[in-house]
């Protein structure tokens, strides 16, 4: 049985990353697998910090993730993804959304949001391995500017790292959205999923 593998997800508010993560959830409880989990939540409205955490394993006590024990990332938004670098090591895998989100905060000088090239640097001397994407691009692709949340999920899944049946998944996106939302989800979902497959060639 598998022993711990933990998944942190985090963006800004209005990203679908909760949804993510209670989407997760579902199908790992559907595999009969044990599942932890936690979310924070910042100033959602406004385009605050949202992050969630998933683990799944029979060692799995608590919802929050060890200093140095993400295995997967999932980066709705760079900067917030660089928030959490403390959470990784060098088996650690991210899957990156290229698109930024830049915080009011800098719109107003108040501070500074670090370049790509920045972001990606850092996150690269902790991660052996960052899969970078552009979520939004392929949302539009499916139909809908909203599922880039769904693109992620999928190309998460295009890691072969999480440990839950893609049909599992698929049946839980089937049943969470309405029968005219759900094909352009997992149209999203698809194409997250080969996306991530094609850079991991």
């Amino acid at each position: 049985m598998l022993k711990e593998f933990n998944v942190l997800i985090t963006g800004v508010g209005g990203q679908g990353v909760i949804l993510m993560s209670e989407l997760l959830g579902k199908a790992a409880v559907r595999d009969d697998l044990k599942v932890r989990g936690s979310e924070v939540l910042g100033m959602a409205v406004r385009g605050g910090s949202v992050s969630s955490t998933i683990r799944i394993g029979s060692e799995v006590y608590g919802p929050l993730i060890p200093t140095g024990k993400c295995h997967l990332l999932i980066g709705m938004e760079p900067a917030e993804a660089l928030r959490h670098i403390a959470c990784l090591s060098p088996s650690s895998l991210v899957v990156l959304n290229l698109r930024k989100i830049v915080p009011f905060t800098v719109l107003l000088g108040k501070s500074k949001y670090p370049s790509l090239d920045e972001i990606m640097e850092k996150l690269s001397t902790v991660s052996s391995q960052v899969i970078r994407l552009d979520a939004a691009q392929l949302a539009e692709e499916a139909g809908s500017p909203i599922t880039a949340n769904m693109v992620m999920l999928g190309a998460a899944f295009g890691t072969g790292q999480i440990p839950i049946k893609l049909e599992t998944l698929k049946a839980v996106l089937q049943a969470h959205f309405p029968t005219k939302l759900a094909p352009v989800n997992i149209k999203a979902f698809d194409l997250g999923y080969h996306a991530c497959q094609q850079s991991l060639k």
